[in-house]
């Protein structure tokens, strides 16, 4: 027979089993489900520069007023000595680009491009931040209600988005922005602008998050910590809001990535139709207006503002793609 094996101090301090050890490489941690998503966000290398863009451009934009500020920077400053008087047209080649304006100067007036697309930025990301905020408060709160309580409530809150899908936004937005350019509520310009921009374009955008969460929300209220919660007597404001809405977050902030891109796009078409942001205050939107006039015989003054929004498109985009991968791998 073998003899008994002692137990030793040491091993009666031995880790529990939970705690597993690598061959010679430590102890091997369970990880949270944010560390897990942040590693597979990491891999996606567009992701993870479409990221840093998008930081950078948010930095830019709370910043552009202090910076404007540091430099002596003046968006509607005029420069006529940088303008040919015949033609309206910069001096120089490129657009007027020198050291002083690494952009150039746009016609006519001679202002500083750089320091307008510096000023259009923190214009453009209020507006889609503020619009997705209030399309995902309005949508994630309709639409969690319609997924949990279902029947007649549900088919009421789905009509109401089919109605709102079947609105003509755009015919909307610039009827409802051209008959308050002259001021309401206590507001007028560029208050008044952004605050009907936000308006517009978040509160007839709510459906789209609206359906998404309803649906997300149908499959968890069948979930097992649903009927927990219900079986300790938890009430429905509970569930909703406590049980199911922190499950929802995943999808909310990844439609949220792709919403903004999109929104951005709506305010510079607003102002390319002269019913956004209006002038003299800088706008993408507006600079691309004021350029087709002269996109001929000075492109230089279209591809600028026209890359501008490309480029915050495009690295919201990537971000967004990379969100739904990492915090949702079967969507792949």
């Amino acid at each position: 027979m073998t003899a008994p094996i002692e137990t030793t101090g040491a091993a009666a301090e031995a880790q529990p089993e939970a705690v597993l050890e690598g061959a010679g490489k430590g102890q091997i941690e369970g990880r949270s489900l944010g560390q897990i998503a942040w590693t597979r966000f990491k891999k996606d290398k567009a992701a993870v520069a479409g990221g840093v863009i998008v930081i950078l451009l948010i930095l830019l934009a709370v910043l552009s007023r202090p910076i404007q500020a540091l430099f002596g920077l003046d968006p509607n400053a005029f420069h006529q000595d940088l303008i040919t008087p015949d033609t309206s047209l910069p001096t120089g080649s490129w657009g007027g680009m020198s050291a002083d304006h690494p952009l150039g100067v746009d016609p006519k007036f001679g202002r500083d491009i750089a320091t307008r697309i510096l000023e259009g930025s923190w214009v453009s990301l209020v507006v889609a931040f503020g619009a997705t905020i209030l399309s995902n408060v309005i949508g994630a709160i309709m639409g969690v209600i319609a997924g949990y309580y279902g029947g007649r409530v549900d088919s009421i809150i789905s009509r109401l988005m089919d109605t709102f899908l079947a609105f003509p936004l755009l015919l909307f937005a610039i009827a409802i922005s051209a008959t308050l350019q002259g001021g309401a509520f206590g507001l007028n310009g560029l208050p008044l602008h952004l605050s009907v921009l936000i308006f517009v374009i978040g509160f007839f955008n709510w459906p789209y998050l609206g359906r998404i969460v309803r649906g997300q929300t149908l499959a968890l209220r069948e979930r097992e910590f649903v009927d927990a919660a219900r079986g300790m007597g938890a009430k429905a404001p509970y569930i909703l809001f406590r049980e199911l809405m922190p499950n929802l977050v995943g999808p909310i902030i990844v439609y949220s990535t792709l919403l903004i891109p999109t929104n951005i796009i709506f305010e510079a078409s607003l102002s390319f139709l002269g019913v956004g942001i209006q002038p003299p205050q800088a706008s993408w939107g507006g600079m691309l207006r004021e350029a087709v006039t002269y996109y001929q015989v000075d492109p230089q003054y279209m591809i600028v503002p026209g890359l501008a929004i490309f480029v915050t498109v495009l690295a919201f985009n990537l971000l967004g793609d990379g969100l739904r991968d990492a915090l949702d791998p079967r969507s792949r």
